[in-house]
């Protein structure tokens, strides 16, 4: 029997990439809310445990009214929300952090989607703390660049707008209280002391991110072969030569792919690592569906773009 599958937030920008994804697929069944019954909480209820495996796809506090409506016991959760990712009831969804995180996917009932920058960030950190390349108090710096379509369908159209303001012609900064949501999930999956000084940086583009980490005081040789040993055999994350593919790095370069590249340069005393990733993909919903096919025994790359 196929396992019965329930996008909750289906209308939102992750997930209606979600559904893309699976919309094709003849391995699973897709139940559907009808339009009008969307909001109906009964309705949902049902959908929700009649699930083999439900998607989250709503804000947080909506995202944890929605866990509590599932009595059922065999209904499987993935939440793309920020509401459970450090939560120590629910596993964290990023496979490729070890073998101990994969297996984990695999048995969960309840699993926390990555968020998009935070993705690139513990992509590039984790196994250097890890491996010891750099210590648990090391003081971290990352900025990183995005696609609009991050922001959901309001930023969507406030930069697709006919007749829109020249500022929205430029990259912005923003998060310039430095709490930014994705910051207790670095701090807390990489094992650091304190959370990095972080920068996110939207672009006028739709879809694509790199999210940098500065490390002085490393060796890029070092923290290149420390990448590349851990991510060995992995088929979404993959390492560049040391120095990167390329002269630059574009940070729209996977955009409409659901893997990353991680870009290690610099020298003996400086080094940057950029994950290169599209944030609707193993930023959000390549990473979901992923997770999905992990946990229903499917392939992992099933219905993914490579």
């Amino acid at each position: 029997m196929k396992p019965k599958v329930y996008i909750d937030g289906k209308q939102g920008t992750t997930g209606l990439q979600i559904y893309d994804r699976l919309a094709q697929r003849s391995d699973i069944e897709l139940l559907l809310i009808q339009e009008d019954k969307r909001k109906d909480v009964e309705e949902r209820k049902k959908l929700l445990n009649a699930a083999d495996l439900v998607f989250l796809c709503l804000p947080d506090q909506a995202a944890k009214e929605a866990v509590a409506l599932v009595d059922n016991p065999n209904t499987r959760i993935i939440d793309a929300s920020t509401a459970h990712r450090t939560n120590p009831d629910w596993d964290y969804g990023f496979a490729e952090l070890s073998e101990n995180h994969r297996n984990n996917i695999v048995r969960s009932k309840r699993v926390a989607n990555p968020g998009c920058h935070a993705s690139g960030f513990i992509a590039s950190v984790y196994p250097l703390v890890q491996r010891g390349v750099i210590p648990a108090h090391f003081p971290l710096t990352c900025y990183s660049l995005t696609g609009y379509s991050g922001g959901g369908k309001s930023m969507i159209a406030e930069y697709e707008q006919e007749g829109r303001e020249a500022c929205y012609d430029s990259c912005r900064i923003y998060g310039l209280t430095l709490q930014h949501k994705h910051l207790p999930e670095m701090q807390k999956i990489c094992g650091l002391d304190r959370a990095p000084v972080f920068a996110p940086v939207v672009g006028d583009y739709p879809q694509g991110m790199a999210t940098t980490v500065l490390l002085p005081w490393v060796d890029a040789k070092l923290a290149h072969e420390a990448l590349c040993e851990h991510y060995a055999g992995q088929a979404l994350v993959s390492v560049a030569p040391l120095g990167g593919d390329a002269p630059m790095i574009y940070s729209n370069a996977l955009s409409g792919k659901d893997t990353m590249r991680l870009v290690v340069y610099g020298h003996e005393g400086q080094t940057a690592v950029t994950a290169v990733f599209d944030n609707l993909g193993k930023g959000a919903s390549g990473a979901a569906v992923q997770n999905m096919n992990l946990m229903l025994g499917f392939d992992e790359t099933c219905g993914l773009s490579l």
